[in-house]
């Protein structure tokens, strides 16, 4: 290990140790996952914070040999035992990219896509001073490259083969061949209630093929192609968060569904319900009205649905006349 140290030092990366690990030092042969937590600061007397994965709830993952945005992580892991806390002060030229591995993060913790906003283009393209991340610090960190920290915390490490992969780390044809599998468990655990759960694989697929997607031109056949995969995932990612309560995201995505395919007859109902609920009354009968004139026999479920709506406003005037009398009558 002190050899390795003595190789990052040369490098431009200082470590050190703040808490001494237990066992022998991990091989890290490619496919070991690494879990653990970080923080990230910024060079300086004061140390800004940038980023730290205890304040989002959930460890980093890392796996040796799928060539990872930010190599000095791995590197540095390399150097670590399990339970071992250590700092990394790191040249600006190993965390150029930093900014990028940063947003996604971000975005995952946020619960989305971990490539929105990302151009069809190479990550250097995407470093130019036009392009914004959508973060200020990280705009700031992009268009002014320096030296940072990485406080790291190793809470495992697992060798190859005695882990589930996770699809982030997976290879593209890994990516295709899992889909079916995850969209499979989502169902299940949809069946069995269990609908934030199934929501999160409904996501992980997603991502799988919005990261394929990335890689082909928009609009060509394989694009399409990988959309349409996507689609029926997106809508029974946006029925989990319909019983979750959270319309506004099914607005969202129901909209990005019908912007592309004006007759999907799913997307207009399951973005009626979600008008419903957040009182777009208008909105939701032209939905409404577009699912019945686009499938006819749906006008059960449609009319149990515009019952509903009506009921609820009329119980609503109701409250708001018993309100209003409270306020004139004071």
């Amino acid at each position: 290990m002190a050899q390795q140290v003595e190789q990052l030092r040369a490098d431009g990366v200082d470590k050190e140790v703040l808490r001494e690990g237990t066992g022998p030092l991990p091989d890290f042969r490619d496919g070991t996952k690494a879990t653990f937590h970080y923080r990230t600061l910024r060079c300086g007397d004061e140390e800004t914070p940038v980023d730290d994965s205890r304040e989002r709830g959930k460890p980093m993952e890392l796996i040796a040999g799928k060539k990872f945005k930010l190599p000095v992580w791995e590197a540095a892991l390399r150097t670590m035992r399990p339970g071992e806390r250590a700092r990394f002060r790191c040249d600006a030229k190993h965390v150029v990219l930093y900014p990028l591995v940063s947003k996604s993060l971000r975005n995952i913790a946020a619960g989305k896509d971990p490539l929105e906003g990302q151009r069809h283009c190479c990550s250097i393209a995407q470093m130019h001073e036009h392009y914004s991340l959508g973060y200020p610090d990280l705009d700031e960190l992009q268009k002014n490259p320096q030296p940072l920290i990485f406080d790291i915390e190793v809470l495992k490490v697992e060798p190859p083969g005695s882990y589930q992969q996770d699809p982030w780390a997976m290879t593209d044809e890994e990516k295709l061949q899992a889909v079916p599998q995850i969209h499979k468990e989502g169902n299940e655990l949809y069946r069995q209630g269990k609908v934030s759960e199934a929501a999160a694989k409904y996501y992980d697929a997603i991502a799988c093929l919005k990261n394929l997607q990335m890689k082909e031109q928009p609009g060509s056949p394989d694009w399409i192609e990988l959309d349409q995969k996507i689609t029926p995932l997106l809508l029974n990612y946006c029925q989990c968060k319909l019983q979750c309560e959270e319309y506004y995201e099914v607005l969202d995505h129901c909209s990005s569904i019908l912007n592309k395919y004006e007759d999907n007859v799913k997307a207009y109902f399951k973005r009626g319900k979600a008008h419903a609920a957040v009182w777009n009354v208008a909105e939701a009968q032209a939905d409404f009205a577009k699912v019945l004139a686009l499938d006819p026999s749906l006008r059960p479920v449609v009319s149990k649905e515009l019952r509903s709506l009506e009921a609820r406003l009329r119980e609503k005037d109701a409250e708001d006349k018993i309100r209003f009398k409270g306020i004139f009558s004071q």
